[in-house]
């Protein structure tokens, strides 16, 4: 009886053993099948990957134009580096463009560039910018634009290329009240924002200058182009500017043999007209013209003593220029 147990117990171990070495290969096929599962599911975003980095750089391609040579994802990313803005690339859309020594950008970008808030509108032949604090106006062909009532001087006029509007770099950044600077070194232009904009023009210009400049440049040249006019206002400044003249635009034009029309008294009586006006704040916001920089003298006849006695410099319109 007691083998017969001995024996029931023994074949039901057996039996257990059995079931057990059974069992084993079940959990390691399906071990096996988890990681062929994992390796599938892997291969599978690794390819989802590839094909959305794939369609990235079609879009990429589409939205950024670059050169054959270039990449286009590269450019996305690095801006333009030869013009930083408080130290980064400024974006490609600025335009930046360089001409006989002056770097020009696109007005609108750059406005906003400067200022996020900055708003543009066009009514076909003005650009006009209003941000916080300014003002701004460009109209094509124009010598100047306006910031916050202040006339600043562009000799080559407002542009338009490809499409936008174009002024020098150093006229928006002064209507921003940015800074810019140059790098020899590496050929890179910085811009540095400001704190405020461009000081308004009613606080700005000295009246006392401005009432007489205006005059004297309408008494003289009122028939003459505007950068005629101009010239007119230099000559005044630089004898003002001058340490053998007077130190300002009054006592200069009163002085001895020199400008009749204030001698006559007629001067302060003359009302200028708006191009008048608007010479004098060029000049008086430091607008120099290229080609009578540095004159002293003018006159509109060659029997004159500046004609006679002083170096020629320019004519423009009917009057030469003299250093």
């Amino acid at each position: 009886m007691t083998r017969k147990l001995f024996s029931v117990v023994l074949s039901a171990f057996a039996l257990l053993l059995l079931m057990g070495a059974a069992a084993v290969p079940e959990q390691s096929a399906a071990l096996v099948a988890e990681e062929e599962s994992a390796v599938l599911d892997e291969t599978a975003l690794e390819t989802e990957a590839d094909a959305s980095a794939d369609e990235l750089e079609e879009l990429l391609e589409d939205a950024v134009p670059a050169a054959p040579s270039e990449n286009p994802l590269e450019l996305a990313e690095l801006g333009d580096p030869s013009l930083l803005i408080d130290g980064q690339p400024a974006a490609q859309d600025v335009g930046k463009t360089q001409s006989g020594g002056i770097t020009y950008v696109a007005l609108a970008p750059m406005a906003q560039t400067l200022n996020s808030a900055a708003q543009v509108s066009w009514d076909g032949s003005t650009a006009a910018i209003t941000a916080p604090g300014l003002e701004l106006t460009a109209q094509v062909g124009r010598q100047y634009l306006v910031a916050n009532g202040r006339y600043l001087y562009l000799p080559e006029g407002v542009q338009v290329m490809n499409g936008r509007v174009t002024v020098p770099l150093w006229a928006v950044a002064e209507s921003f009240g940015a800074q810019v600077g140059w790098d020899g070194n590496t050929g890179t232009v910085t811009v540095i924002r400001g704190s405020a904009p461009i000081q308004n023009g009613d606080s700005y210009y000295n009246q006392d200058d401005l009432f007489w400049l205006s005059r004297i440049i309408v008494a003289e040249s009122g028939n003459q182009p505007l950068e005629g006019q101009m010239a007119v206002g230099n000559v005044v400044m630089n004898r003002v500017a001058s340490p053998i003249y007077p130190n300002s635009v009054q006592e200069v034009l009163a002085q001895k043999n020199q400008f009749s029309p204030y001698k006559s008294g007629a001067l302060a009586e003359r009302t200028p007209d708006e191009e008048a006006i608007i010479a004098a704040k060029l000049v008086l916001d430091g607008g120099v013209v290229p080609e009578t920089d540095g004159a002293l003298y003018f006159d509109s006849t060659s029997r004159s003593w500046a004609a006679k006695n002083r170096p020629y410099i320019a004519t423009i319109g009917n009057h030469n220029f003299y250093g």
